[in-house]
């Protein structure tokens, strides 16, 4: 199973010293599985987008791990993006993963684009293709995104996105494949094939997933609330169930033919690594971190 099985994995750059540390061991203790491509989160903000610059140039120059930035074109003109992507290019990043971005204000905010900047992530991305030859992957919404009216307007954006230089869409965490079935079947409808990976969030924390679910549209359902319940307080038993739920998840989805996953780490490795090694996967050289 595993020769045909690619994962990727998701960071976010850390805010403090003692998360700088987490980020780093997971890092590290996830590398060895070789997988296709890392990628590093990038919010509003100057302080933040400088950390996942410094994440990125780290990630290239410490290992051998191959990192897909980040970029969102979010109260930013577009001088300021282009700006982003020519340091990308020049530290030596060839993927970059292009997103419109959540509001400054925060999601529930309306999001309107930045007067010099563009207007959207298909924008963004014919952008980042004007300046480089680059891959680009974009994101995709098995229960669309918040700000769409439906769920045909979103999957016009994707497919606006394709057409301006996509290749790899990653989706929105779900937690009942059937969703990401019947998104899959009406993005092939509407003439969109390029992969669409799942991404796959094992739930590290299952208050801290609820309240994430909430913001991003993505939906919970009742059977994973109670297999969570009375457990608050039993960190032991949490992680075993955390376990079992994301390998339940994952093997079921390879039963149905899918080979390319993408893990949302949330910097922590324990339970991506021990569901990877159930898909196959093994160590193969340890790497630095």
């Amino acid at each position: 199973m595993s020769s045909r099985i690619r994962v990727s994995f998701e960071f976010f750059p850390p805010k403090t010293e003692e998360m700088e540390k987490t980020l780093w061991e997971a890092v590290g203790r996830l590398a060895p599985l070789t997988p296709n491509f890392v990628s590093v989160t990038y919010g509003a903000g100057g302080s933040t987008r400088e950390r996942t610059h410094a994440t990125v140039k780290r990630i290239l120059s410490e290992t051998a791990l191959t990192p897909a930035a980040h970029l969102t074109c979010v109260a930013a003109t577009r001088a300021e993006v282009d700006d982003v992507v020519r340091s990308y290019r020049e530290a030596g990043v060839r993927h970059i993963v292009a997103l419109r971005g959540d509001p400054t204000g925060g999601v529930g905010e309306k999001y309107a684009p930045h007067p010099g900047g563009y207007s959207n992530a298909a924008d963004l991305v014919a952008g980042i293709k004007r300046i480089a030859d680059i891959e680009v992957s974009v994101s995709a919404y098995p229960e669309k995104h918040p700000d769409s009216p439906t769920v045909e307007a979103d999957i016009d954006m994707l497919k606006a996105k394709v057409d301006a230089g996509a290749t790899r869409a990653i989706t929105q965490f779900f937690f009942e494949n059937e969703r990401y079935f019947r998104y899959l079947d009406a993005v092939r409808a509407r003439g969109i094939h390029i992969p669409v990976v799942p991404g796959i969030l094992p739930v590290q924390n299952f208050k801290q997933t609820r309240n994430f679910a909430e913001r991003c549209g993505a939906s919970v359902p009742r059977w994973l609330a109670e297999r969570f319940d009375g457990l608050d307080d039993d960190v032991a038993t949490r992680k075993l169930i955390a376990a079992a739920v994301a390998a339940e998840q994952v093997l079921g989805l390879v039963r149905q033919g899918v080979t390319d996953f993408h893990f949302y780490t949330m910097n922590r490795a324990d339970l991506v690594y021990a569901v990877c090694h159930l898909l196959g996967l093994r160590p193969v050289a340890k790497q630095a971190a």
